[in-house]
């Protein structure tokens, strides 16, 4: 019976026992990706090829690999996340944080890879030769399954990882009929040991044509690069507002027709400051202006958009998806207000809008979304056309996450075209265009 034992069996049960060491190598395949990017470096064949590898090699590995594999992309994708705490001065919490994401992940994979197992043991008892080629295309089906599936498991809010991601820029498609699709040619071309599966990869060919510029031509995006301490010491305030104004005024002279400043940069309650109100609605005569400032209603904080029209208007547009911990603690009532008072000072959560906002601007909708939430698909209900994203990446900087979040972003003009207008403090700006040829 032996000379009938899948070599990939075999395979697997070697990785196995070096479970660590793949791991790692597997999540470096998965991450690749991403620290190319970080550096500016675009090799689509490159991370097209390192995406199949780690994937052909998940498939064929054994449970102990699947966690090693699922904790190394945790910290390889999300280490960022604990950077946070050093502005809380908390900078002990790191480690933890980064151990926790981790062991999360891991935890996830491990789950996908020992449910394919005990299916796999439930139905086959004797194991004859006809079985055995049957189980192994079970077990990687299963497996790919969870792959498949893994992304819509949101560990507190943060739906972030995304495996198809891998494929973002890479000149295959990025929607989960086509990860399907790729996944089912890996799952057959390792079942049968026939290379010639490999040509129903083909089929989810669908080139990357979106495009990334830093300006339109009707359109100011303002970069700011005020680090976290600064931007709410309110000492400071009459020089960072000052030095916006000064931006305004420059979109003004330029001749353009709107204006957007990221999130938050007026980092107070804005529907309570009538002066600052007043100078922003004597420049809005002249340019439409999107900023990001806090809105208070007399009960609970929101993290907001204000946009002031040339014609006097000025709308409010609220988050809709706050941040896990970061604007809104998911945990239940008594744990979330143990977690406030240790870590964040008695802070009161953030309140959330219940719907998306839409708004107009010389005739042209725009969806409004503020950071977080521009990579969550709730965002792009309906398909908006034009999105325009304010972002505070501070927090987190310097790391991969503005990386990460630009790849997301990409990720969802290439699913939905939208083109994204994204005006980002502690990172460039930048505008991603669905195609080449697609201008508003």
């Amino acid at each position: 019976m032996r000379q009938y034992f899948s070599t990939l069996i075999l395979i697997g049960d070697f990785l196995d026992r070096r479970a660590p060491l793949y791991g790692l190598g597997i999540a470096i395949m998965a991450s690749a990706f991403i620290y190319l990017a970080h550096f500016g470096i675009t090799l689509p064949l490159l991370n097209m090829l390192s995406a199949l590898a780690a994937l052909s090699l998940l498939l064929i590995s054994g449970t102990r690999v699947w966690f090693w594999s699922g904790f190394f992309i945790g910290l390889l994708w999300f280490w960022w996340i604990g950077l946070s705490f050093i502005h809380y001065q908390m900078p002990w919490a790191i480690p933890i944080v980064i151990l926790v994401v981790s062991t999360v992940y891991g935890g996830v994979f491990w789950l996908i890879a020992k449910t394919a197992l005990s299916v796999e043991r439930l139905v086959f008892r004797n194991k004859s030769v006809a079985q055995q080629r049957i189980q192994s295309l079970l077990t990687l089906t299963l497996k790919s399954l969870g792959l498949l599936s893994v992304s819509y498991l949101h560990p507190f809010g943060f739906d972030w990882f995304k495996p198809e991601l891998m494929f973002v820029t890479t000149p295959l498609g990025i929607e989960k009929w086509r990860f399907g699709l790729i996944l089912t040619a890996l799952v057959l071309t390792l079942w049968g040991r026939n290379a010639l599966f490999l040509l129903l990869i083909t089929a989810a060919y669908h080139p990357d044509t979106s495009s990334l510029s830093c300006s339109d031509g009707r359109i100011a995006l303002v970069t700011t690069r005020t680090p976290v301490e600064e931007k709410w010491d309110k000492q400071r305030f009459p020089a960072q507002f000052e030095k916006l104004i000064e931006e305004i005024d420059e979109a003004i002279a330029q001749k353009k027709h709107l204006v957007i400043l990221p999130e938050s940069v007026f980092p107070l309650f804005l529907n309570r400051e009538p002066q600052l109100l007043k100078t922003l609605k004597t420049r809005a005569k002249q340019i439409n202006i999107v900023t990001g400032a806090l809105y208070w209603d007399g009960k609970t904080p929101r993290n907001s958009t204000y946009i002031f029209t040339t014609d006097g208007k000025v709308h409010i547009a609220n988050k809709v998806v706050l941040v896990p911990f970061g604007e809104a603690n998911p945990l239940p009532d008594f744990l979330s207000d143990w977690v406030n008072r240790i870590f964040y000072d008695d802070a009161v959560d953030y309140k959330a809008d219940t719907s998306v906002t839409d708004y107009t601007i010389e005739g042209k909708t725009y969806r409004n979304a503020i950071c977080f939430e521009a990579t969550s698909e709730r965002l792009y209900e309906g398909r908006p056309k034009q999105m325009i994203v304010l972002s505070n990446n501070g927090w987190f900087t310097p790391s991969i996450e503005p990386t990460l979040q630009r790849l997301l972003l990409q990720y969802y003009t290439r699913k939905y075209g939208t083109i994204i207008y994204h005006a980002i403090n502690m990172a460039p700006s930048y505008i991603i265009h669905p195609t080449t040829g697609d201008r508003p």
